[in-house]
Formats: C-alpha cells, sequence, structure tokens
C-alpha cells in the first residue's frame, strides 16, 4: 500500500494536471491558488511534470506579453492524468467502503441498525404564530 504522502502528491499532481488540462493559460499562481497549494510547490510540482515529459510549455502567439505561457499536456501527460484519475478513483471507493462499514458498525452499537438516521438540526425549528 502507497504511504499517505506519496498519495498525496499523487492528487496533487493530479489536480495540477486537471487544472492544465482545464485551462493551460493559467498562471502558476493561480494554479496554486486553485490546487490548494504554495507558489513555491506549484513551480515545483510544474517543473517535475515538464521534466518528466508530461507537460510542456508552448508561447502564447497572440498574447502581447510574450512572457506567459501556456501549459499544454503531452500525450504522455494525457495517459499519466489517466492513471492518476483511475488510482484516485479506486482509492477512494475503497475509503467509501471502509467508511460505509463503519458507520454500519456504530448503527449497531447505538442500536440504529434498520432505522434510517435523522439528520442533525442546526438549531430550534420555528414555528409559525396564529
Amino acid at each position: 500500500m502507497a504511504s499517505r504522502q506519496h498519495e498525496r502528491q499523487a492528487e496533487t499532481r493530479l489536480k495540477v494536471m486537471r487544472l492544465i488540462a482545464q485551462n493551460p493559460e493559467m498562471s502558476t499562481r493561480q494554479i496554486a491558488e486553485r490546487a490548494g497549494i504554495s507558489n513555491g510547490s506549484a513551480y515545483y510540482v510544474l517543473t517535475a511534470l515538464v521534466e518528466k515529459g508530461f507537460v510542456k510549455l508552448g508561447n502564447f502567439a497572440s498574447n502581447p506579453r510574450k512572457g506567459q505561457y501556456a501549459h499544454l499536456l503531452t500525450p504522455k501527460g494525457i495517459r499519466e492524468k489517466s492513471l492518476l484519475t483511475h488510482s484516485f478513483i479506486e482509492r477512494k471507493r475503497e475509503e467509501f467502503v471502509a467508511l460505509q462499514a463503519e458507520i454500519e458498525a456504530l448503527e449497531r452499537e447505538a442500536g440504529l441498525a434498520g432505522e434510517a438516521a435523522p439528520f442533525p438540526q442546526t438549531g430550534p425549528k420555528e414555528t409559525a404564530r396564529d
């Protein structure tokens, strides 16, 4: 089984690759913000993706600021994104099954087995006055 740190890194790579696929023109700062990571981490992840051949950089042909780049997924990157997505889905399904089993055990322990558990109320109900 993969370590939790490895899983977090894979999840971050997947988030970054999904963001790039949706909008190749995003800046590193925007990627960091949307992925919930620091600017330095975003730069590190993007650099690693470029070095592995999953992402390539391209200039905006029509952009007056010629220093701005687009991050483009390569065919190898598209395959990696697909593999990461599959792995993520499988891990979340396993977590879901484990969580369902834990909920069922807690319901049995609390004597709620077979009953529809009521949703917690957020506060007292308001009643209409006549």
